[in-house]
C-alpha cells in the first residue's frame, strides 16, 4: 500500500536558506534540504484503488487559486511538542487561500473514505525530528535564533507524494503534479 500525502515542494534556494538552521542541537535528526516540503494533507497508507481515486479527484483543486501561484512565506522557527519536543519547523505564514486549498483536499479525502484529519492545519516545513531533547535545550536553541524570517516563494503547483514506511524524512517520490490554475 502506498503512503501518500500532498505538499508544496520547497525551491532549492529557499531550502538552502532554511538549511542554515541545521546543527547545534544534540538529539536532533535533521531533515535533508532536498526533502523539505509543506504538507497540505497526509493520507497515510491506502489501497491502490483509493490512491487512484484521490489522484484523479485532486485535479478539482487546481483552479482554487484562480490561476495564480500561491505566495508562501516562512515567517518563524518553532517547535512542536511543548514539554516533550518532537520536531523543529519553519512556519508558513497563515494564508486564507492556502487554507481553502487544504480544506478542499480534506473534503476529497473524506469523500474517498479516509478518516478526518484531527489536527489543526499548521503549514510548515519540518527541519528536524527530536528524540530525547529537553524543552530547555530546544528553548536555548530557539533563543539563539530568535529573529523573524521572511523567506517567500511562489508555489505554482502542488504534488502528490509517496513515501516509504519509515521514521520520516524521506525519500519521497512525486506521483503526480497539479498546476495551480
Amino acid at each position: 500500500m502506498p503512503r501518500l500525502f500532498t505538499a508544496f515542494e520547497v525551491p532549492p534556494e529557499i531550502a538552502a536558506q532554511l538549511a542554515f538552521f541545521r546543527g547545534g542541537l544534540h538529539g536532533a535528526r535533521w531533515i535533508e534540504p532536498e526533502n523539505y516540503h509543506v504538507t497540505l494533507r497526509f493520507f497515510g497508507d491506502i489501497d491502490p484503488r483509493t490512491a487512484q481515486a484521490l489522484s484523479d479527484d485532486l485535479i478539482e483543486t487546481e483552479a482554487l487559486t484562480g490561476g495564480v501561484p500561491l505566495r508562501l512565506t516562512f515567517d518563524e522557527i518553532g517547535v512542536f511538542g511543548g514539554r516533550q519536543p518532537r520536531a523543529l519547523y519553519a512556519r508558513v505564514k497563515p494564508d486564507a487561500l492556502l487554507s481553502r486549498l487544504q480544506a478542499a483536499q480534506e473534503a476529497i479525502a473524506r469523500r474517498n473514505g479516509l478518516a478526518p484529519e484531527t489536527r489543526k492545519f499548521a503549514p510548515h516545513v519540518t527541519l528536524a525530528r527530536l528524540r530525547g531533547v529537553t524543552a530547555g535545550a530546544v528553548g536555548g536553541w530557539l533563543a539563539e535564533r530568535a529573529y523573524p524570517l521572511a523567506l517567500t516563494f511562489e508555489a505554482a503547483r502542488f504534488a502528490l507524494f509517496s513515501s516509504r514506511d519509515s521514521v520520516g524524512g524521506g525519500p519521497y517520490r512525486v506521483e503526480a503534479v497539479y498546476p495551480l490554475g
